[in-house]
């Protein structure tokens, strides 16, 4: 080996590696934005979009995926490490009492004979497909970033990748549905969701093994 060689392989040593959290911000970012782009030249924003946006089910829609969103993003930070702690339920359980709260104020200021056409809406089965598809670029991306952490349960941590990226699609996807009252939304995309839960922790079990 060359003198200038070595120098360059032991400066190349001495380098810190770039931190896990910068890595899956970087990864999310990148998803979403193929994810967005996408979704932009397939389906696009529902043209009432502006509209939805005062009305309380569209934004309470948005909120909690978002906070799914980020809820899913700290798990996958937790997990990416080989020294993952248990995870405070504060958050989570913060997200299902409002997604309760949403539901009980739809049956409350709904007939009940609104409940079912509520539940099922109009584009459920599309859900079940956009958001898996929608999720697969982000997933590959997190499982990317999330190997640098050495996790310390490659299924666990594949699983919250698969959270992660269904979450961030699923956000996307609502900017397209049509359906936003909470019973279709607490019904149709956890479904979707945990479709690709499953995947990630398929995949993780695979891809994450150190």
């Amino acid at each position: 080996m060359k003198t200038d060689d070595l120098i360059a392989a032991l400066a190349a040593d001495t380098k810190k590696p770039t931190p896990v959290r910068t890595l899956l911000g970087f990864a999310l970012a990148a998803g979403i934005a193929v994810a967005a782009i996408m979704l932009l030249l397939t389906l696009g924003v529902r043209p009432d979009i502006r509209e939805a946006l005062g009305t309380w089910r569209f934004d309470v829609k948005i909120a909690l995926l978002a906070a799914a969103l980020l809820v899913a993003a700290l798990d996958c930070y937790r997990l990416s490490r080989p020294t993952a702690h248990e995870r405070p339920m504060t958050l989570a359980v913060l997200i299902a009492l409002l997604v309760l709260a949403a539901v009980a104020a739809e049956l409350i200021t709904s007939p009940r004979d609104a409940w079912p056409a509520k539940l099922v809406g109009s584009n459920a089965l599309l859900c079940l497909q956009i958001i898996p598809a929608l999720a697969v670029v982000p997933l590959i991306a997190i499982l990317w970033a999330m190997r640098a952490g050495a996790p310390q349960s490659p299924a666990r941590a594949g699983a919250a990748a698969g959270t992660l990226a269904a979450s961030a699609a699923a956000l996307l996807y609502a900017t397209h549905c049509f359906d936003d009252s909470p019973l279709f939304v607490a019904t149709w995309y956890p479904i979707a969701i945990a479709l690709v839960t499953l995947a990630g922790a398929f995949a993780g079990a695979r891809v994450l093994r150190w």
